[in-house]
């Protein structure tokens, strides 16, 4: 049986960066990299955003607009692009669900005019125009595993 999901973005990245290339390969590597979420229609409601003033960073479920193909394996640029790995095993691009996630700073819940509420953020790994599917609030007790395995990506 195959099930099918139809997403609608919720929101839009408005940032500095208009090509794919120069991206930070993750989110957080560019601290400094400053963009605003601004909601499509159905959610700009007030209502949606209550209690999110209490957290400092954010998950951005989002998709990649650029990348239609898919890939069993990939070079991930960690390892030189020498070496094969598979695609669940790395944060690639070319994935089979073109999905991305990216954790965030929060530094403002601002009001838009006609935009609605905007949420200004930092440290994306987004090209502008990017279409964000889902938010959730970073909670540390739960997101935070210090004494996780980094697998391959400890190496270097």
């Amino acid at each position: 049986m195959e099930d099918q999901l139809t997403l609608s973005p919720v929101a839009y990245y408005e940032g500095p960066l208009t090509e794919k290339f120069g991206l930070p390969r993750q989110s957080g590597l560019v601290p400094e990299i400053e963009g605003t979420l601004v909601f499509t229609p159905p959610y700009r409601m007030r209502e949606a955003f209550r209690g999110m003033e209490g957290f400092s960073h954010l998950w951005l479920i989002w998709g990649f607009s650029k990348n239609h193909t898919w890939s069993p394996t990939v070079r991930p640029p960690r390892l030189g692009g020498n070496e094969r790995l598979g695609v669940f095993a790395t944060r690639a691009p070319f994935r089979p669900n073109p999905l991305g996630l990216s954790l965030v700073e929060l530094v403002e819940i601002k009001d838009g005019g006609v935009k609605g509420l905007l949420l200004v953020v930092r440290g994306a790994d987004l090209m502008s125009g990017t279409p964000i599917y889902d938010i959730k609030p970073y909670i540390p007790y739960a997101d935070c595993h210090p004494d996780a395995a980094a697998g391959f990506t400890a190496q270097t």
